[in-house]
Formats: structure tokens, C-alpha cells, sequence
């Protein structure tokens, strides 16, 4: 019986960790361009890295990493990103394989430090989303009815519950799952 509660006491360890990483979520190391790297665009591709910054979800915990030859990564603020400014970086960095931890929420700008890439295209401003979005809750689910005009556009649908039922979803699966472990070592009652 004993060997019983500690093997459940383990497992139910096992899973709640598991359980925490779940909802925490992992980080992620994002390879800035994907097999393209960090290089001076094409003529015709000058869109490259705004385009593959939108295909991504960046959020706090994640990284960047830079591959790159004879070129360098530059951080920038907002002014030095629209104006590809190379002389007064946030940080610089020259050593072909760059990885830069996102630590925070917010936009954050990338810039080459050779001379015309930035203005060819080298460049990229990322949105790095918070861990765990908070939805904004509607101060009541239960709203009554409000007469419109027949002339008034449709009302907009409530916010979507998707992440609060998702989180919600993975502790109740584990306490199913523990509950049904107990039932198979100690039998129904």
C-alpha cells in the first residue's frame, strides 16, 4: 500500500510540473530570415523581414538569433529604425551569430550596421507579446437587450474566451487524470 501512495504521490509530481510548463509555456529561438539568415535583401525582396516577422508570434522568454557574414545586428529605437541611423545603437553586435533574449514586452528594432542595407531592406521591428494575454473580461456576461435603430450596423460579438478555456482545460485534465490513476491503484470505493 505504501509503495502504491508513493508511486501515485510521484506521478501526481510529474504532472503537475508537467501541468506548469504547460500553461507557462516554452521559449522559443526564432532564426531571424529562416534559411536566408541576416543579409542585405534582394532589389526585389525588400519586404523580406516584415514579412517574416508577420508569420511569427514572438513573446517575452523567446530569442532571436542573427546568422550572418561580414555585416553586424544593431539595436535601434523607433527614430533609428525609419531612418536606418547606424550611430547611436541601443547595443551592436558583429560576432556572425547573434541570439538576443526577448525580456520584455513590446516593439523592439533590428537594423544592419553596413553601410546601405538598412536602407535596402535589412531591417525589422518585432512585437514581442506578453507571456499569458489577459483577456479583457466584459464587466457582465448577461447584458439585456438594447433596442436599435433598424438603420444601426449589427453589434459587435462578445470577446473570445479561448486562451481562459485553454489554461482552464489543463489542470482539470490532470485532475481527471489523477483521479482516475487513484481509482485504478486503490479500486472505487
Amino acid at each position: 500500500m505504501k509503495n502504491n501512495m508513493a508511486s501515485l504521490l510521484g506521478l501526481c509530481a510529474v504532472l503537475v510540473l508537467v501541468t506548469i510548463n504547460t500553461v507557462t509555456g516554452a521559449s522559443y529561438e526564432f532564426k531571424v530570415g529562416d534559411t536566408r539568415g541576416w543579409r542585405e535583401p534582394d532589389a526585389n525582396d525588400t519586404a523580406m523581414y516584415n514579412q517574416w516577422a508577420a508569420k511569427n508570434r514572438f513573446r517575452v522568454g523567446d530569442s532571436l538569433f542573427f546568422k550572418y557574414k561580414e555585416d553586424s545586428v544593431l539595436v535601434v529605437d523607433k527614430w533609428g529604425y525609419y531612418h536606418c541611423n547606424t550611430t547611436n545603437p541601443i547595443s551592436a553586435f558583429n560576432n556572425r551569430k547573434t541570439v538576443i533574449k526577448l525580456d520584455k514586452p513590446g516593439l523592439f528594432y533590428f537594423i544592419s550596421g553596413a553601410p546601405d542595407h538598412c536602407r535596402n531592406g535589412q531591417r525589422i521591428a518585432i512585437n514581442v507579446l506578453s507571456l499569458h494575454p489577459t483577456p479583457q473580461l466584459p464587466s457582465s456576461i448577461a447584458v439585456p437587450p438594447q433596442p436599435y435603430p433598424t438603420d444601426s450596423p449589427s453589434p459587435s460579438p462578445l470577446p473570445s474566451f479561448s486562451v481562459s478555456l485553454s489554461v482552464t482545460l489543463i489542470p482539470v485534465s490532470m485532475a481527471l487524470i489523477t483521479t482516475t490513476i487513484a481509482i485504478f491503484f486503490w479500486g472505487s470505493p
